[in-house]
Parts: C-alpha cells; sequence; structure tokens
C-alpha cells in the first residue's frame, strides 16, 4: 500500500469509526479492540491506530490500560467545555462586530437557511458545527477559531445525540440568525448575549438528551453529575 492510498484508508477508516460511535453503534463505556476494527473495517492494524488516535483527539475514544473504551458521555466535561465555550465564542463574536463583511454574513445566513429546509440530522449537525467555527474566523483570528474548532469536536457527540433527538431545529436555526443580525449591527454586547444565550440552550437540550439516553444505554455509558 502507497503512502496516499494508506492516508486515503486512514481517512475512511476513522469517518467509519466516527459515525459508529456517534449513532451510538458503539455505546458509550464499550470497550474497543484494534483487532476487532481491523477485521470489522478490512483494514490494516496501523490504519486502525490512525482512526483511534484521530477518535481520541475528538474525545470519542480513551486509551485504557487494557486497550480502548469509547467514551462516556461526561457531565462534569461538558460542563467545562460549555464555560470554555463562552469565553473564546464572546471574544470572537466581538471582533467580528468590528470586522465581518456583509458578504461574508450572507453566506453563513443562506448556508444555514438551507439547512433547515433540507433537514437531515447529519447535514444539521455539520452545518450547526461550522456555523460556530465559520463566525470565529469573522474574527481574523486564528488561534480563536482553533479554540472554537477544539470545543465543537469535543462536544459533536452530545450534540449529535440531541439533534437525532430532534431537540429544536428551527430553535437553533433562530438562534444563529439572530447572532449573525447582532454582527451586521455591530453590536457587541448583543451579540455577545445572543452566543450566550445559545450555548445555554444548546447545553440544555445535550443535557436532557444524554439524561434521556441513560435509561437504555446502561450505567457505563455516562459520569459525572448532572446537577
Amino acid at each position: 500500500m502507497t503512502m496516499r492510498e494508506e492516508t486515503s484508508a486512514a481517512e475512511e477508516a476513522t469517518r467509519r469509526l466516527r459515525g459508529d460511535v456517534l449513532c451510538l453503534t458503539l455505546a458509550p463505556g464499550e470497550a474497543v479492540t484494534e483487532r476487532s476494527l481491523e477485521t470489522t473495517y478490512g483494514v490494516s492494524r496501523t490504519v486502525v491506530r490512525q482512526a483511534l488516535t484521530q477518535m481520541i483527539y475528538e474525545g470519542l475514544v480513551q486509551r485504557t490500560q487494557r486497550g480502548y473504551v469509547v467514551a462516556p458521555f461526561d457531565f462534569d466535561e461538558l460542563r467545562e467545555l460549555f464555560a470554555y465555550r463562552d469565553v473564546v465564542e464572546e471574544a470572537g463574536v466581538r471582533l467580528a462586530c468590528q470586522l465581518a463583511e456583509v458578504s461574508e454574513l450572507d453566506a453563513i445566513q443562506a448556508e444555514i437557511d438551507a439547512g433547515l429546509r433540507e433537514f437531515t440530522p447529519e447535514g444539521w449537525m455539520e452545518i450547526g458545527l461550522d456555523f460556530h467555527v465559520r463566525v470565529a474566523g469573522l474574527s481574523r483570528n486564528r488561534f480563536l477559531q482553533a479554540a472554537v474548532q477544539e470545543v465543537t469536536t469535543r462536544t459533536i457527540r452530545a450534540r449529535w445525540l440531541a439533534i437525532s433527538a430532534g431537540s429544536g431545529s428551527q430553535v437553533t436555526h433562530d438562534e444563529h440568525t439572530e447572532i449573525l443580525r447582532r454582527i451586521r449591527l455591530k453590536d457587541e454586547d448583543g451579540a455577545a448575549e445572543a452566543v450566550r444565550a445559545h450555548a445555554r440552550e444548546v447545553h440544555e437540550q445535550v443535557r436532557t438528551a444524554i439524561e434521556a439516553s441513560r435509561r437504555f444505554l446502561g450505567r457505563r455509558s455516562v459520569v459525572g453529575s448532572c446537577s
């Protein structure tokens, strides 16, 4: 296998592994082995290890002394992530109010409008997560954008669970639209509050979805306190 072929195989294995974790084919708390993934995805041990490394980075898999385990939902981690998100997104949106161009805001609005008209859980999740990264990009600060990218990546599975349960696609669209409206007005305080309000709504959707899933996923699926 050439290097290019191996890279392509690793990307495909990562995509499949991520999908299996997100849709709960591989449940939170479930042990996984390199050998079982080799068999499931029909790839080499090296490719499997590359996919697992990426999943560890995304917070979807954890390394243990005995191997690997699908990361349980962690209420404590989620609280910290959303607190961190408040800080970096507010900084980004305030700069966006100063620096964003109308054409950039129009493009983002068109994308979220299309996502609402052609709703699927997969597409909505991708657009929703990309929205936050693109708005952070309007700050013209690569480090703020990278921080928002990291925090959205780390919450991707919990957000997927909430969206798959049908949690508020119209509400999310309206909240995203309000953030863009405030940026258009160059209203830094209003945009910052809109971002915080949206994050609170998402955090509550996620918390509720995880609590509901605990009943069928089992006690190993969730750690930490939801209070």
